[in-house]
């Protein structure tokens, strides 16, 4: 057996080989890892991107809904395409999801996003069940629940339609949903709940697309930024 050192700290393993009992790293400083913010549109931006959606074009009352649904409660696309007409209550303007691990929540639904899915409901869906229809809100034109990858396409296709310039894909509305929340002074918990959150640092970094924001207009309009 090799010899050790009357203290223990060192010993020696084989010939020009030494083994220590404590880390010489443990002082080193660590690389900080780059934390990406979301991107988001502006509040215009969602506005054009809703109002260019002609809604007496086939499907486009459909293709609406979709937009302001997944602007108006920050949906995920899963939960979106999985949104169940039983699950919809118009009178409380509340939607009932089932988000990540299964769990349920109650989202919001604004104004005007009851009012797109109002009209979808009463006047295009019908045209679109089939004999197999199930009860999920948003249908294929043969009369299937849309898949996450059809919507995907949808989104592209209107936000192209639009003519604006930004890379626009269903979750940069769930991204500015959050942040146009938090900019006008809702509660970060709250936050936090309408996405579907388990742990509050995810919502946290909604809080730091706003500073940028905050930054921005002192920067634009300040006159000695």
């Amino acid at each position: 057996m090799p010899p050790t050192t009357g203290h223990g700290r060192l010993r020696a393993i084989s010939a020009g080989q030494i083994a220590v009992s404590s880390d010489p790293t443990e002082t080193l400083t660590l690389p900080r890892i780059e934390r990406y913010l979301p991107e988001t549109l502006n509040e215009l931006q969602v506005e054009r991107l809703i109002e260019s959606i002609e809604t007496k074009q086939p499907l486009g009352l459909r293709d609406r809904a979709i937009v302001e649904l997944l602007y108006a409660s920050g949906l995920r696309i899963a939960e979106l395409a999985n949104a169940r007409l039983e699950n919809f209550n118009v009178e409380e303007r509340i939607l009932r999801v089932t988000g990540k691990g299964n769990k349920m929540r109650l989202v919001p639904v604004g104004t005007k996003a009851c009012e797109a899915l109002a009209a979808y409901l009463s006047t295009e869906r019908p045209k679109l069940v089939k004999a197999r229809t199930s009860s999920e809100i948003f249908l294929s034109s043969r009369g299937t629940k849309l898949t996450t990858t059809r919507i995907w396409q949808i989104v592209k296709k209107r936000a192209k339609h639009s003519g604006l310039e930004a890379n626009i894909y269903p979750h940069l509305l769930r991204h500015s949903f959050a942040t146009h929340l938090l900019s006008n002074g809702a509660d970060l918990r709250i936050i936090q709940e309408m996405l579907g959150h388990a742990d509050i640092s995810t919502t946290q970094v909604y809080t730091h697309v706003d500073q940028q924001r905050l930054k921005a207009v002192h920067r634009k309009f300040h006159p000695r930024a």
